[in-house]
């Protein structure tokens, strides 16, 4: 069996121009889940109407202000990924930028995306993934993820978010994976997807 080509090594810069031009492909009305304090509203389009989701009252504050200061009025939304409290069909894509590594129940998070989203609506992540299976750097994950979890926000270091978006039927239109430094585990896999919700 031939061995897998390793994604290629790329640096913070590069990584940052790869993010942005990932989240400035999405238009129309567009939700972001964990959105932190914000630091995607420059990547986004000018016609996008944006509605941000954060659970930490924190982060929600600081992410209130700046997302006025980008002239986004909707306050953002205090909830979880798992229960997202509006209508069906309500966006037309949803953004996710190193968010899938700390949401409890991935798999309901993303049947909460597909509901939310239109019939064809865009799904855009960026997400750091567990190594391939069986690899040293997947051992290494798998043992470092209890103290990750404990001491980063929930961070899983090891999960497998492609599989899961796919679990939940979204169809895959664009994959781009490369590795990002880290400390102090080496270089980390990054995930970058773009899909639809089946129609």
């Amino acid at each position: 069996m031939p061995q897998q080509e390793r994604p290629p090594l790329v640096d913070d810069d590069t990584l940052d121009e790869l993010e942005r031009e990932w989240f400035g492909r999405v238009h129309g009305r567009v939700l972001e889940i964990g959105a932190g304090e914000g630091e995607n509203f420059g990547a986004l389009a000018l016609d996008v109407v944006w509605t941000g989701l954060e659970p930490d009252a924190e982060r929600r504050a600081e992410l209130a202000i700046r997302a006025r200061e980008w002239g986004h009025e909707q306050p953002p939304l205090a909830a979880s990924a798992e229960r997202i409290p509006v209508p069906d069909g309500a966006f037309d894509a949803v953004i996710a930028s190193y968010v899938f590594c700390t949401v409890p129940d991935p798999a309901a998070a993303l049947a909460e995306l597909r509901r939310v989203l239109v019939p064809g609506g865009r799904l855009v992540v960026a997400e750091h993934v567990g190594a391939p299976q069986g690899t040293a750097k997947r051992a290494v994950q798998r043992i470092a993820t209890p103290c990750s979890v404990r001491w980063c926000h929930g961070c899983h270091l090891d999960r497998d978010t492609e599989r899961a978006i796919a679990n939940a039927g979204f169809l895959a239109e664009e994959v781009r994976r490369v590795r990002a430094r880290s400390f102090p585990l080496g270089a980390l896999p990054i995930l970058l997807y773009e899909g639809v919700s089946p129609a």
